[in-house]
């Protein structure tokens, strides 16, 4: 008897007792995804995967490109954010300032993928502000104390 390959991937999943997660259980991951049209009449786009303990972001300005990987994390005891860039050029640091102050209003780990020119400051802050608005909305930042 011939199966398909979904039942083998399940039958698989089963044996090595992987479990699939829905969107509506605690811990799981959430996603979301919209578009907004910046002051400077460009169309920017992002993607929010809320983890476990970190947020994966994807900005992104004409065009759907990957654009360069950071990392950003916040270091204990002294409340200050380390940040890498892990896949991109080195001397391009679009988004690593936001990845870092993501990193420190959320107080979680910050994957953030950023495909946004690297001559644009304001586009940059622009989509910051975006961003952070719609992290705010979904209650991903940490309380003000």
């Amino acid at each position: 008897m011939v199966s398909n390959g979904a039942e083998i991937v399940g039958s698989s999943m089963n044996e090595l007792g992987i479990k699939e997660q829905s969107d509506e259980v605690d811990g799981s991951s959430k996603i979301t995804c919209f578009s907004q049209l910046s002051e400077d009449d460009i169309t920017l786009h992002f993607q929010i995967i809320r983890l476990q303990k970190q947020i994966y972001a994807w900005v992104g300005c004409s065009s759907s490109k990957f654009g360069h990987l950071y990392a950003a994390a916040p270091t204990r005891p002294s409340n200050a954010v380390g940040v890498t860039c892990l896949i991109g050029g080195a001397s391009d640091n679009t988004g690593s300032g936001i990845a870092r102050r993501l990193a420190l209003k959320t107080g979680l780990n910050i994957i953030l993928a950023c495909n946004i020119p690297k001559n644009s400051p304001m586009l940059e802050a622009n989509a910051e502000k975006m961003l952070v608005q719609k992290l705010i909305s979904l209650g991903y930042t940490k309380p003000k104390c």
